[in-house]
Parts: structure tokens; sequence; C-alpha cells
């Protein structure tokens, strides 16, 4: 019998938030068996507890938020994912703020966290959401399927129309090294996708060293400028290599592909237990991800 996991220690990490700008901290805390993953807004009062389920999803425009009673708490994907990928099963997340530190793009700096904090077990057994019939779900492009199994397994399949990704797969399964193949696959963005971003409010905490960026086409001098002016660099030392910019280099040929799968092993998690299926999922993203969690649930149910 498979027992529960939380924390030894509590630990802490800080940083900007990707998408609002503000530095936010973040304390793991030990947790009680059954609790499951709740965001605990300490900056709030009264305090508000937002559970990391389905039920409590509130945005997903390029990361996935959770609210209760008007409290959010935004881009917790990496950190669901370090949790899930680690079989950490019951964690209290104390924020002072809005939105999960984006740190370097990654799930790497939350599973240095946990492994420093360290696993202990509990004693209660442990419960899955074990998938018992076939799944499937069709939205745009996006294609999910769900099948039986012993295991947790994902299958991620990407397809971009630009040369610099393309069509690219990866895939992780109970007992893979999730720790060196997943969890250091960072956040990735198109050049001509930056500019409307920060005109619409959003990455204000994003900064070159935290996402892969892609580039199109050649890099137009107006457009180096306009890099450095925002990130405070010399435009002349922006290069593009293998349809990179180089200000940070891939760790792995299909790293979008793999920070993709990240994702999802963040995004399912919010079924509320760790799960037992075979997953394939094509061209995903935070809102499918959530909606094909909800449904996996709904198919339980019947």
């Amino acid at each position: 019998m498979q027992l529960q996991t939380t924390l030894e220690n509590t630990v802490t990490l800080a940083g900007p938030g990707l998408h609002t700008g503000k530095m936010v901290e973040v304390t793991l805390k030990p947790a009680q068996a059954n609790t499951g993953i709740l965001f605990r807004r300490t900056d709030l009062n009264p305090i508000v507890d937002i559970p990391a389920l389905t039920s409590s999803v509130g945005e997903t425009s390029r990361s996935t938020a959770i609210t209760r009673d008007n409290a959010t708490v935004c881009t917790i994907e990496h950190l669901m994912s370090a949790l899930h990928g680690l079989s950490v099963d019951n964690v209290i997340a104390e924020i002072n703020g809005p939105e999960v530190p984006i740190l370097d793009g990654s799930a790497r700096p939350w599973v240095e966290a946990i492994k420093k904090a360290g696993k202990a077990e509990l004693d209660a057994p442990r419960s899955f959401v074990v998938v018992t019939e076939k799944v499937e779900m069709a939205e745009g492009s996006s294609r999910y399927l769900a099948e039986p199994a012993d295991d947790f397994m994902v299958r991620c399949i990407v397809d971009f129309p630009s040369p610099a990704i393309g069509h690219q797969e990866a895939a992780f399964t109970t007992g893979d090294n999730y720790i060196e193949q997943v969890a250091p696959c960072r956040t990735f963005v198109f050049l001509h996708e930056i500019e409307p971003l920060l005109a619409n409010n959003l990455i204000k905490g994003g900064a070159l060293d935290n996402a892969l960026v892609f580039v199109d086409h050649p890099l137009a001098p107006e457009q180096a400028e306009r890099l450095g002016k925002v990130y405070g660099k010399d435009p002349n030392s922006f290069q593009v290599k293998n349809g990179v910019l180089n200000t940070v280099q891939p760790y792995f040929p299909n790293e979008p592909a793999r920070h993709k799968l990240l994702d999802f092993i963040g995004d399912i998690l919010l079924v509320g237990a760790p799960l037992k299926g075979h997953f394939t999922i094509e061209c995903p993203g935070h809102k499918n991800n959530v909606a094909f969690a909800q449904k996996v649930i709904d198919s339980l149910k019947k």
C-alpha cells in the first residue's frame, strides 16, 4: 500500500510574477493527510484558502489561475507540476501576492526547494484518480485522449507552423526521471508575441533569461531597439541561432514539447489526486488542460 506524502520541513522561494511583475514570496509547508494542494493568500484580511482543484479555476489565459472569494492565485502550473512529478500529495502553499513567481520559467527551482524540504510519509493510504474508460476531447487544434492503465503516462505532441519549433513530441511515465528530463524545461514565447503581451499589461515580470524566445523571421534592427529599451540591454547583443534568441539556449531539441508536458503534469493534478491512466495530448494549452481534467472527473461519476 502506498502512503500519502507531504513535506518534512518548510521552504520558501521568492521572485516576480511573470504577468503581474509583483514580487511574491511562497512558503511551502507540510500538511495533514487529505489536505491536497492548498494555496493560502496570507496578504489578505481575512486570509483566503484556495484548493488547487478544477472547481477553483478562474482564468486560463497563458497560465492557470485559481480563485475563491475574489482572491486569486495565478501561474500555479509549474509548482503543481513539481509536486505531481515528485509525488507530493499534501502541501499548504502560503503566498503573499496574486501570482506564483516565474523564477527561471521552469519547474526546476520548485523541485530543488521540495528536495531541500524533504518528503515525509503520512499514516494514510494514497488514493488515485483512476481512468476506467476511454475519455476523449477535441477543441480547435487540440486533441486529448485518456485510456485505462496501471500507471501515469503522458505523450505530448506539439505542431507549430513556425519552423523554429515545428512538430515535436515528448513523453513521461511514472518512474521516469522527471527531475532531469522534464522539470528544467522552460516556458517559451515567439518574438512577435512579446510586444503585444507587454501592450496588454502582461509578462511584466518576464525577462529574456526565463523563457526561450523563438524568432520566425530575421531580427529587424527596430525590433532589437525595442527589446533593448524594454529589457535594458544593448540592441547589438541580440542574435538569433537556430531560430532562438541568444539570451537563452535550449536544454533539449524538443524543449517546447517538454514544457507543454510539464504544464500538463501540473494542470491535470487539478483533479485532486495523482492519476493512473495513459494520456495522449496534442497541441495542449491551459484552458483545454483544465477542461479535460474536468472531463476525466466527470467520466468517473457515470
